[in-house]
């Protein structure tokens, strides 16, 4: 089984970037929380590479920035390529199935590229508020 669900924070502004086929996809850094301080009482942080394909990475692009808080579900992926020195180079990174706010959600950010995006699921079209009765007592 391969699966990982991580709640963190963005370090940059997500952009859409496009395969040599046109295909829509955003890489992006989590910046996810450990469990423990460390000797000098701080906590750390381990910072994830994470990869978004089509309507998920327009989707990550218009409601989060840096800074945000997004819970993630996905598959870790591993692969090589070689750099401009003909060395392999070998990347880790989630491959992100499923996206959700962790907090609320901020006011859609205007797409930077391409201009013009294909229609987003029903996950974009979310409220910024509902006001109903939680399954749970506060």
């Amino acid at each position: 089984m391969n699966k990982v669900e991580l709640v963190g924070r963005l370090t940059k502004d997500p952009e859409i970037k496009l395969t040599q086929s046109q295909t829509q996809f955003c890489g992006f850094t989590l910046a996810v929380d450990r469990r423990y301080k460390d000797s000098n009482g701080e906590r750390q942080a381990d910072f994830i590479n994470c990869i978004a394909w089509k309507e998920r990475a327009v989707f990550i692009q218009k409601y989060f920035h840096k800074g945000s808080r997004i819970g993630i579900c996905g598959s870790i992926q591993t692969r090589t390529y070689e750099d401009n020195e003909g060395k392999t180079v070998f990347v880790t990174e989630v491959l992100v199935d499923e996206a959700e706010f962790v907090e609320s959600a901020s006011k859609p950010s205007e797409p930077t590229t391409p201009t013009t995006l294909p229609p987003v699921d029903a996950l974009s079209e979310l409220p910024e508020e509902v006001d109903a009765p939680l399954p749970f007592e506060i």
